[in-house]
């Protein structure tokens, strides 16, 4: 029998896309939010004949949200910035056996559920996928793609993301790339996780004959592209949204690496950003998000830097792909679980056929 899906922060904007398209789907979620009156008003809105089933729960109230589910369940959480609110719904799913799947891009929180949250899934009999959107399912698919395609000289892998028709960022996106800011970041190198500074590197992709720049950012792909391709020792993952400009941040970046590492530096600046990011403010709309879109280059190299296989998947804007992947991927473990245990990359989770089918029908497919 089918477990129930949870969306936990169905009220906010990240929240609200995934449960749309859960409905959408023909799927009956259960919406689960800090505030009865909002949650309310959005399950009268959403439901066909009826409301839809509700929940109210606090990350400040750990007990609340571990309520929200029982094994078997699929608890999505949309309830960032994580590395501050995640914790809540990661050990609330580990303790009751219930499928996971969130919708960070922060590089610690991600860090956090591969280490630390995933041995105990494991243990528990139950799965867990962290970053389960535009961040970072796409380059994922895409890698895993051209690491087939490039066979066993395959030994590194560069991926870069960026965006197409401009756009702008919710408030919840806003808030998490904020903390991001302060918080360090990873890499694989040499075959293994390693602690670094985000941004220390830059990197250029030629994408039909036009020069594109990205800097260096932890995504899962560093923890699940080795698994894919175990001959990896070096997963390359650069994000592409300040343009030329990129060039630049790896000079930039020392110097906030350093500062940060000052307690009472880091304390000022946390306030400040406090401040003027406010977090769940909302975001783009439909016609905003129709304007702008997505392109995602993954690149397979041997071990001289030497290219293999290239493939590019491109589509519809981050915030869009997001909100219909998580309801796919939420449908997809309801109906028929996840293929493995512990900590998974969506091509863990799903198998490589299948993962390329939901990212198509969430709007992102590969470039002819």
């Amino acid at each position: 029998m089918a477990g129930r899906i949870v969306v936990f922060g169905a009220t906010g904007y990240t929240g609200r896309l995934v449960s749309e398209a859960l409905v959408a789907r023909g799927a009956i979620p259960v919406l689960a939010a800090r505030s009865r009156e909002k949650v309310e008003d959005l399950a009268r809105e959403l439901g066909t004949s009826e409301p839809l089933e509700t929940a109210t729960a606090d990350v400040a109230d750990p007990r609340s949200v571990r309520g929200l589910v029982e094994r078997g369940d699929v608890l999505v959480s949309t309830v960032g910035p994580f590395a501050r609110w995640g914790d809540a719904a990661a050990d609330a799913a580990v303790d009751a056996g219930a499928l996971y799947i969130d919708s960070t891009g922060e590089p610690a929180f991600i860090r956090r559920i591969f280490e630390e949250y995933g041995p105990r899934a494991d243990r528990s009999g139950t799965g867990m996928i962290t970053a389960a959107g535009y961040d970072w399912v796409p380059g994922n698919l895409a890698g895993a793609l051209a690491l087939r395609e490039a066979g066993d000289a395959a030994a590194k892998v560069a991926i870069g993301y960026f965006m197409t028709g401009g756009g702008s960022m919710s408030g919840g996106t806003a808030a998490s790339a904020a903390g991001t800011f302060l918080e360090p970041s990873f890499a694989y190198r040499d075959g293994g996780i390693v602690s670094e500074r985000g941004a220390r590197r830059s990197r250029s992709f030629d994408v039909n004959g036009k020069e594109l720049w990205g800097i260096s950012v932890g995504g899962t792909e560093h923890f699940t592209l080795p698994r894919v391709h175990p001959g990896l020792r070096e997963v390359d993952v650069e994000l592409g949204w300040m343009g030329s400009s990129s060039r630049l941040m790896p000079i930039l970046s020392a110097p906030v690496e350093l500062v940060t590492k000052l307690p009472p530096a880091r304390a000022g600046i946390e306030r400040v950003l406090r401040t003027f990011v406010k977090g769940s403010t909302g975001g783009p709309d439909a016609e905003a998000r129709s304007k702008s879109g997505s392109r995602v280059v993954a690149i397979a190299l041997d071990s001289g830097d030497r290219e293999l296989a290239r493939v590019v998947v491109e589509g519809v804007d981050g915030y869009t792909f997001t909100g219909e992947f998580i309801a796919w991927a939420a449908s997809e473990a309801a109906a028929r679980g996840f293929k493995a245990t512990g900590a998974l990359g969506p091509v863990d989770a799903f198998g490589l056929e299948r993962l390329e089918e939901g990212v198509a029908e969430a709007g992102i497919r590969r470039a002819s």
